[in-house]
């Protein structure tokens, strides 16, 4: 009886011993370190080996286990590296971007729409200079954002080389001193207003255009900080788009300061949308969308319904200014200038004499 018993076991054993070394293998491959000590103090107790007995049995399996892995399977290890690295990972469909509510945003929700994409917009709270925006942008923290261009902006993040202000960010009228109003009146040339400062924001591209063109800027790093430097003297004008300068102002009372009635600053300075490069398949999204409504006439209707362009012609009387127009050296040969449905006629316009 007790022979057979035995035998018995042996047979157990070999059976168990199959089992613990396929275990102890997958343990092994797997490198789940708590799962094996656990496996292994289980197998000490189901053999009765000691702990310096398993060291060397684990080795064994471990050593064989590679040596017979690392030419047989070399090929199908090689495949499935291969099968992972086309595996990408699904992309988001949140956005995050730090426009905030105005035309901007508006169109952008539209053109997604348009491109039947499923994103959703979600706004950053956080206020950001440009220069911020594009670190953010080139880290993904930042999806998209909207700038005016330059040629080196261009080439660090993703542009959609559609102009959101249809060129009218680059008419720029002036905010100036009340008090320095018929000194204004008085200019009719390039050479008269080289002799007034303009004061910019050190971060926007207008300052380097300004300065490319021989006028002398004086120039802060915080935008706020620009309107009582004007009132304090230290520069004569600030220059805004013609769309943004009344709420501007409105935004900054000062009863010291007013829009000019008398001179047009015009250069080509588009805005785009601009979109962090680990996000192509967004900036494609938008491209799309608003190539379409470009197509079929309504993003003229929604622009000119949301930034009230009739109303903004009559009020700023661009014809009756005295037109100074500056070179953009810094402009990329990609703008679209040739397609004149994205522009408005106001740089053809011959202006006061």
């Amino acid at each position: 009886m007790a022979i057979h018993l035995t035998a018995a076991m042996r047979v157990i054993a070999t059976g168990m011993m199959s089992v613990i070394r396929y275990v102890f293998t997958l343990t092994t491959i797997l490198i789940i370190t708590k799962r094996a000590a656990c496996w292994s103090l289980f197998i000490m107790a189901m053999t009765g080996l000691s702990a310096s007995s398993f060291a060397v049995f684990a080795a064994d399996i471990a050593s064989s286990h590679f040596a017979a892995n690392s030419n047989s399977n070399s090929g199908s290890s090689d495949a499935i590296k291969s099968d992972v690295s086309h595996i990408q990972a699904p992309i988001s469909k949140t956005i995050v971007t730090t426009i905030q509510q105005t035309w901007q945003l508006n169109l952008l929700k539209e053109a997604l729409r348009r491109s039947d994409s499923g994103y959703q917009v979600q706004q950053m709270s956080t206020q950001m200079n440009q220069k911020r925006k594009v670190e953010e942008a080139l880290a993904g923290t930042v999806d998209v954002f909207w700038s005016m261009t330059s040629k080196e902006l261009e080439e660090t993040v993703l542009p959609v080389r559609i102009p959101l202000f249809k060129g009218l960010l680059g008419n720029r009228l002036l905010i100036i001193r009340k008090a320095d109003e018929t000194r204004f009146a008085k200019v009719k040339t390039m050479a008269d207003f080289r002799q007034l400062k303009a004061g910019q924001n050190r971060y926007w591209p207008d300052a380097t255009i300004l300065e490319a063109n021989g006028l002398p800027v004086i120039t802060s790093y915080q935008y706020t900080n620009l309107y009582p430097m004007l009132e304090g003297g230290r520069f004569d004008y600030l220059a805004l788009g013609a769309q943004e300068i009344g709420e501007e102002l409105a935004s900054h009372p000062d009863p010291a300061l007013k829009v000019d009635s008398h001179i047009l600053l015009q250069y080509r300075s588009p805005a785009y949308f601009f979109v962090s490069p680990k996000r192509p398949e967004l900036a494609a999204a938008i491209l799309a969308g608003l190539e379409s409504m470009v197509s079929d006439g309504s993003f003229d209707e929604m622009f000119n319904r949301e930034l009230k362009i009739e109303q903004l012609y009559r009020e700023a009387k661009f014809e009756q200014r005295v037109i100074i127009r500056l070179d953009t050296p810094d402009l990329s040969p990609l703008t679209p200038i040739e397609r004149k449905e994205l522009w408005l006629d106001l740089f053809s316009m011959q202006g006061a004499k």
